[in-house]
């Protein structure tokens, strides 16, 4: 019988799956230099490797991250950008977290010309706990207007000024929230755009160093 799936499994195993793949050599990824293609290849073998060990429900496009059961999803993403795309949801993931946490691999990946092979050479594997997926710009902001003995006015000039997707009812809404629930500081970098764009430089540098920001690999 499968043991069930847990956070700390999940962490175990992504550190165990990213040694094994580094020292693998696959055709199928010979001249391949699409992200998502890579990222899709990625996120299929490790669900295919957990399947073997674990009992757990994968995501789906309806629920719209891989873990839904924990709460989680899965980015891939090149040393060389690390950063991936993530549903827009709400004004809000960018101040109080996207819901969920993430855990990222980050790739090199390197041909093997003489065997027309491909490798994926795993530099960094990290787990990001929900409480900090928000900006860092934004949340840090934030903390220092409210220190500041700042008001609502003052939280909702810095949302305008920092271009948050957001009118100005949901803006005084979440400044009233803010002045009783001051965020955590996230250590994302969240663009603007059609969807989110993510980046991920900080959270590698301070993995293993920041509550909630664990070094797997």
């Amino acid at each position: 019988m499968k043991s069930e799936l847990t956070i700390s499994l999940l962490c175990e195993e992504a550190n165990q799956f990213a040694r094994i793949e580094s020292s693998r050599e696959h055709a199928s990824l010979f001249g391949v230099t699409d992200g998502k293609a890579i990222g899709t290849y990625v996120e299929h073998q490790f669900r295919e490797y957990l399947s073997q060990r674990y009992s757990f429900t994968e995501g789906s496009s309806a629920r719209g991250i891989d873990f839904p059961d924990l709460a989680v999803d899965m980015k891939v993403t090149s040393i060389k950008q690390p950063q991936s795309s993530c549903p827009f949801q709400s004004a809000r993931q960018k101040i109080f977290g996207l819901g969920y946490s993430l855990l990222v691999f980050v790739y090199e990946k390197e041909d093997n010309q003489a065997f027309e092979t491909g490798r994926l050479r795993f530099f960094h594997t990290v787990f990001v706990n929900e409480a900090q997926t928000a900006d860092y710009q934004t949340t840090v902001g934030l903390r220092q207007i409210l220190e500041n003995d700042g008001n609502e006015d003052d939280l909702t000039a810095f949302m305008f000024d920092r271009n948050l997707p957001v009118d100005e009812i949901e803006a005084y809404r979440m400044a009233q929230e803010l002045l009783n629930n001051p965020p955590n500081i996230g250590y994302l970098t969240i663009s603007n755009a059609l969807q989110w764009r993510l980046q991920y430089r900080r959270i590698i540098d301070q993995a293993g160093q920041v509550e909630g920001i664990l070094k797997i690999l």
